[in-house]
């Protein structure tokens, strides 16, 4: 059995660190180093997540650059399904489908290639924080566009006070802590 803490994920704030005036003045940017670097924390995240979605109803994991590439990796792994970078205009390679978004301090645009989603496949969507929800929104559409379905989407944090998680309504969507 665990520890009561560790039912209710919150101890995970533990390694969030605050670094303020980052990416620009006014923004308090949460960094996950730390949570990273833990061994106990960074297994606990990626089992936590895990436990939430059934593994027969993914068939890849989807991470949004950079630091959803982090979760996404060992998540596939878990699940033993397919590995899907997503990335911001201009960085894959190949053929690309892209999507455009609202960041809580600015626009850009993500990429994923074409070929990356058989029709019909099961696409768990994850990231490190939910904001605004746009770019959460965004990758769910391309998902979607791409020929997927969307299994799901998972964060570690949410920044709940932005309200991003009402552009996701109609989606399962999961984070382990709130702020």
């Amino acid at each position: 059995m665990q520890p009561e803490r560790e039912r209710d994920h919150e101890w995970l704030k533990e390694f969030i660190r605050d670094i303020p005036d980052f990416p620009k003045e006014g923004v308090t940017f949460k960094d996950i180093t730390p949570l990273l670097a833990d061994k106990k924390a960074f297994t606990y995240t990626i089992d936590a997540i895990a436990h939430h979605f059934d593994r027969d109803e993914v068939d890849k994991v989807l991470g949004i650059e950079a630091r959803g590439f982090m979760v996404a990796a060992p998540l596939a792994y878990r699940f033993t399904a397919g590995l899907i970078p997503v990335r911001k205009k201009g960085k894959l390679p190949w053929h690309v489908e892209s999507q455009s978004y609202e960041l809580e301090y600015g626009h850009d645009h993500l990429e994923m290639h074409k070929d990356a989603i058989e029709p019909g496949e099961r696409i768990l969507i994850v990231d490190d924080v939910l904001a605004t929800g746009g770019t959460a929104r965004a990758t769910a559409q391309l998902t979607e566009v791409c020929g997927g379905k969307v299994a799901g989407l998972a964060t570690i944090m949410e920044l709940s006070f932005l309200e991003g998680r009402s552009k996701l309504s109609g989606y399962d969507f999961f984070s382990l802590i709130s702020y």
